[in-house]
């Protein structure tokens, strides 16, 4: 697929170069917001979706019969997706997931990409916490977590969740804090998502992997679990889903400015900020599942320290069998993580 890759990103530069605005990597810029029926299109869960009066916030709910999700109208190659989201906020959680992402594995089953934020429930008197993961060209043997506690209850109000990809960067944004960056570098070759992707939004029982593992479960006797999404964002580079060729007209009515070149210096400030108070785990430092960083690592010798006081037999290098699964899932994304914290 590297050759199906490499001509979409040719087709996508050569219409680039006549436009003068591509994608910023400033989350407060005012984007236009979608209302649901505007951009999304329901894929499961008949009545544990909800869209409200407004037809601005929609509800999904989990309960013993069934989860929910939404996916977008559109694929597309590169762009700045965001929404609002409010999790459930029943004091038990455990084993159940929120997923924000994108992915094209309906289309390429066998060499998808993927970029996730998932929202992992816990148990009683313990917080939710927040996963990404980059999958690309069906590398999904290969993990690239990474997991954070958040400085807020995302149960108890609305926050901005935020994926901004393009040709060479991808970045996560939790509000307007960029909490993860991955920069494109030739030694990861297709594993840079590169073929255009819908965006998903799902509510599924993660029972057998989400917490510790599979010890705990999603007890019903709480349901229904609904968490709420709102303020939806889909500005990026259309693509025809039959001739899987951009359609970046929209690109060009000034609304996105040439602000592509990275995060600004306040915004990276934040990110190191964030990451040093909240990171959790993250692959690149993982020696029980990696002898050597992956490419894309940058490492951070204070990152390193800290997280090895956190767990110094996976970030020290004390090697031990690992023993997590990948499972696949109705209604997630498509390959989840096998980290068991």
């Amino acid at each position: 697929m590297k050759g199906v890759c490499l001509s979409v990103v040719v087709v996508l530069a050569a219409l680039l170069v006549s436009s003068a605005t591509i994608i910023t990597t400033n989350p407060n810029l005012s984007l236009p917001k979608l209302s649901f029926d505007d951009g999304y299109s329901q894929i499961f869960g008949d009545d544990n979706l909800m869209i409200l009066k407004d037809g601005k916030t929609v509800h999904l709910s989990l309960d013993q019969k069934s989860g929910a999700g939404f996916v977008s109208q559109d694929l597309y190659l590169h762009g700045f997706f965001s929404a609002s989201i409010k999790l459930p906020s029943e004091d038990y959680s455990a084993g159940v997931v929120v997923a924000f992402y994108m992915s094209n594995g309906d289309i390429f089953e066998k060499n998808h990409d993927e970029l996730d934020f998932e929202f992992l429930g816990n148990i009683r008197g313990k917080d939710w916490r927040i996963q990404t993961n980059v999958y690309g060209n069906g590398s999904s043997n290969i993990g690239r977590e990474e997991r954070y506690g958040l400085w807020f209850d995302p149960s108890e109000d609305f926050h901005h969740y935020s994926i901004l990809w393009t040709q060479n960067q991808i970045l996560f944004y939790v509000d307007e804090i960029p909490i993860r960056e991955i920069r494109r570098n030739e030694a990861m070759g297709g594993d840079f998502p590169c073929k255009p992707m819908s965006l998903y939004a799902t509510i599924w029982d993660g029972s057998t992997w989400a917490t510790k593992g599979g010890r705990y479960k999603v007890n019903y006797k709480y349901a229904p679990y609904i968490a709420e999404f709102s303020d939806f964002i889909l500005q990026g580079c259309a693509v025809d889903p039959i001739e899987q060729l951009p359609k970046c007209d929209n690109w060009e009515d000034g609304v996105l400015d040439s602000l592509a070149e990275g995060i600004t210096k306040d915004q990276r400030s934040k990110m190191e900020n964030f990451r040093k108070k909240h990171v959790t785990y993250s692959y690149c430092y993982d020696r029980t599942r990696y002898f050597s960083p992956l490419p894309e690592c940058v490492l951070n010798s204070r990152e390193a320290e800290r997280l090895r006081g956190f767990d110094p037999v996976t970030f020290g290098g004390a090697r031990h069998r690992h023993h997590g699964k990948r499972h696949h899932r109705n209604g997630g994304s498509q390959a989840e993580g096998i980290i068991a914290l």
